[in-house]
C-alpha cells in the first residue's frame, strides 16, 4: 500500500468486496449496502457465524476460502483487520491497482465529528475508554469504538455524535490514508505482531499512519518511537513519568513521597485519589488528560472522571487480597511491552514496602524475545511461574539474560498448577511476595479461547483461595 489518497468511488458504482466476515466486516457490508453500493462478501471460513446477519441484498457470498477471482472484479476491497495484506488473493488485487482499505477508512471518509485516534502497543483500550468516559461525563455526545467493542461504522448511526474516540490497531491502520484526526496519539511502542508485520520497522510504520493529517498530537516523552515526523507547527502535548516542562503533563513527587499528575508546575491530582494503581496507569491518565484537552474537554470534569474510573477487566485489574497477598489480573498483557509496564507499575508500589511480585508468564510467545524482561524481574520480582506452550522458551531467554540468582523460576504447565506453586512458595517464611501478577506477555490460544477466558480462570482460582 502507498500513502496516496484513496480514490473516490461514486456510490452505486463498481463492486465493493468485503474480505472477512467478523464484526468489522459485517458492519462494512451493512454500511456499503445502505449507501447504495453493489456488495459481495468472501471469507475463509466455510460457514461464518455472522453470515446470517448479512443484508438480503448481498447475493454474492463466497465462503470456504478468499475468492481471488472475485477480488479482481472489485472496484474496491474492504479488508478486515484479521486478514493479512500478503494473503495471495489480496496481494493479487493490490498488484492490479485495486484499492484495498479498512472499515476505518470508510468511517473517516464519512464521519463529520472530530476524531480522537488512539493506538500503541499497550493500554489502547484503557485510554480509549477513559477518554470516552471523560467526554460523556462532560456532556459531549461521544461515540467510542474501533478496535474496542463497537465497529467504527456503527457509530455513524448516531447522527448527533459530536466526538468520535477510536482505538486503532496496526492491522486497521495499515490500510488507512489521511485519517485527519482532531488529535492522534501513539501511546507506546514495543515489539508485537511481528509474525504479521515482519519486523519492527513495518510495525512502526503501520502505527504512525495514525498521524496522517492530524490536527494535533500527543507524544510520550519516555518513548522516542511514539514521536511523529510532522510539521513543528502542529499543536502537541507530551506525557511522561518525569516532571514536566511548562504546559506539558508529567509526574511530580513531593518530599513526603506523594506522587501527583501535573501539568507544568500545577499539581492536578494525586495518585492516591485514583482507583487505578501503578505508574503505568498514571501515564494512561496523563494520556487521557492530554488527548481530552486537545479535543476540548474541560479539565475539572476530566479530573472528576479520573477519580471514579476503576479501569478495565483483565488490564492490571485488582481481584482480591488473600492472606495478605494482593492478586492482579493482567491477562490482556499479551506482549512483552505490556508486561514490562505492569511489572514496573506495580513493582514501584510494593518495592517501598520491601515487597516483591510473583509473576505468571507464558502462553504463545508470537516469536518474541523475552530477554528484555530480565532486568525488571531482577528489580521487582522474586518468583516467576511459567505456563503454556512457550514456558520453556521464556525460562531459557530469561536465564541467558542473566536472571538474578535470587529469582526462582518454576515450570507449572497451566494456571491450576501455578496456583499450587503459589500456595507453596508464599507460605515460606522467607517469601517476600506481596502481590501475584498474571501478566503473561503471550497470547492465550494454546490453552484458552482468548485473554478474557484466561483472566476469568485466574479470577476463579483466586476466589477459590479466598473461600
Amino acid at each position: 500500500m502507498t500513502d496516496a489518497p484513496t480514490p473516490l468511488i461514486q456510490k452505486g458504482s463498481g463492486l465493493q468486496v468485503v474480505v472477512g466476515l467478523g464484526g468489522s466486516g459485517l458492519s462494512a457490508a451493512r454500511y456499503l449496502c445502505q449507501e447504495g453500493y453493489r456488495v459481495a462478501v468472501t471469507d475463509g471460513h466455510p460457514a461464518p457465524p455472522l453470515a446470517s446477519q448479512l443484508p438480503e441484498g448481498i447475493h454474492t457470498r463466497c465462503f470456504g476460502g478468499i475468492d481471488a477471482d472475485l477480488l479482481l472484479q472489485a472496484a474496491r476491497v474492504v479488508i478486515s483487520p484479521g486478514i493479512s495484506l500478503e494473503t495471495p488473493a489480496v496481494r493479487a488485487a493490490i498488484d492490479q491497482g485495486i484499492p484495498v482499505v479498512s472499515d476505518i477508512q470508510l468511517f473517516c471518509d464519512a464521519c463529520r465529528a472530530p476524531i480522537v485516534a488512539i493506538t500503541g502497543s499497550n493500554a489502547k483500550s484503557t485510554v480509549t475508554t477513559l477518554v470516552g468516559q471523560m467526554a460523556a461525563d462532560a456532556g459531549i455526545n461521544v461515540g467510542v469504538g474501533g478496535n474496542i467493542g463497537i465497529p467504527a461504522l456503527e457509530l455513524l448511526g448516531n447522527e448527533d455524535m459530536a466526538l468520535a474516540v477510536l482505538e486503532l490497531s496496526s492491522f486497521q491502520l495499515e490500510t488507512v490514508s489521511n485519517l485527519n484526526a482532531q488529535v492522534a496519539c501513539v501511546l507506546n511502542m514495543s515489539p508485537d505482531h511481528l509474525d504479521r508485520h515482519g519486523d519492527m520497522l513495518s510495525y512502526h510504520q503501520a502505527k504512525h499512519r495514525v498521524f496522517q493529517g492530524a490536527k494535533s498530537v500527543v507524544v510520550n516523552r519516555d518513548d522516542a518511537l511514539t514521536r511523529p515526523l510532522i510539521a513543528d507547527n502542529v499543536p502537541r502535548l507530551s506525557i511522561g513519568t518525569q516532571a514536566p516542562d511548562a504546559g506539558q503533563y508529567g509526574l511530580v513527587i513531593d518530599a513526603d513521597g506523594q506522587t501527583h499528575i501535573a501539568r507544568g508546575t500545577t499539581r492536578l491530582i494525586s495518585a492516591d485519589e485514583l482507583p487505578i494503581k501503578g505508574q503505568h496507569n498514571l501515564l494512561n491518565a496523563e494520556a487521557a488528560l492530554a488527548l481530552g484537552e486537545l479535543a476540548g474537554i474541560e479539565i475539572d470534569s476530566m479530573l472528576e472522571t479520573l477519580r471514579q474510573f476503576e479501569g478495565l477487566p483483565h488490564r492490571c485489574q485488582y481481584i482480591a487480597s488473600v492472606d495478605g497477598i494482593d492478586y492482579f489480573n493482567d491477562s490482556k498483557g499479551t506482549n512483552i511491552g505490556s508486561t514490562m509496564a505492569a511489572i514496573v507499575g506495580l513493582g514501584a508500589v510494593y518495592a517501598p514496602k520491601d515487597g516483591k511480585l510473583l509473576v505468571i508468564l507464558g502462553g504463545q510467545g508470537k516469536g518474541q524475545e523475552f530477554d528484555e524482561l530480565a532486568p525488571l524481574i531482577n528489580q521487582y520480582v522474586s518468583q516467576v511461574l511459567c505456563i503454556g506452550e512457550d514456558a520453556a522458551v521464556i525460562e531459557q531467554h530469561l536465564r541467558r539474560a542473566q536472571l538474578g540468582h535470587d529469582v526462582e523460576v518454576h515450570q507449572c504447565h497451566d494456571l491450576a498448577r501455578a496456583f499450587e506453586c503459589i500456595e507453596r512458595v508464599t507460605k515460606s517464611s522467607l517469601s517476600q511476595v506481596q502481590a501475584v501478577l498474571l501478566s503473561p506477555a503471550c497470547a492465550s490460544f494454546d490453552q484458552f479461547s482468548g485473554y478474557a477466558a484466561r483472566g476469568d480462570a485466574f479470577i476463579d482460582l483466586v476466589q477459590a483461595l479466598a473461600d
